[in-house]
């Protein structure tokens, strides 16, 4: 069974930056791709961004690009997401997941196997 273990979040004010990390069981074919949803209250749940390990560079959604930056540690098994210039709209509960499907396959919640815990991260105006 794969598991992910995500760390970081918080309260923090418009503009400041936040970090969130993600450690998984396993580096496999079963989670080669890794990606961040977010939910907000009252809302579905949305892809921000993901990476592959072996493969291209991290993707985001337009709403995130230039803040935002996905990284990977291949000796530890983490993937990172690093959020700058935050504002009250990106309030939400981030998660983590993975999949064995190439990253360009995965925009929606079901096309994912494994999640994070999730982490609240809230922007104050």
């Amino acid at each position: 069974q794969v598991r992910l273990v995500q760390t970081g979040g918080g309260l923090v004010q418009a503009g400041a930056s936040v970090t969130l990390s993600c450690a998984v069981s396993e580096r496999t074919f079963s989670t080669r791709s890794m990606a961040w949803f977010r939910q907000a209250p009252g809302k579905e749940r949305e892809i921000v961004g993901g990476i592959m390990w072996t493969e291209g560079e991290a993707a985001y959604i337009d709403s995130v690009k230039g803040r935002f930056t996905i990284s990977k540690d291949t000796a530890k098994n983490t993937v990172s997401l690093q959020m700058n210039g935050l504002r009250p709209e990106d309030t939400a509960v981030y998660y983590c997941a993975t999949s064995a499907r190439h990253l360009r396959a995965i925009h929606r919640p079901e096309d994912v196997d494994f999640w994070g815990q999730g982490a609240q991260v809230t922007v104050s105006s």
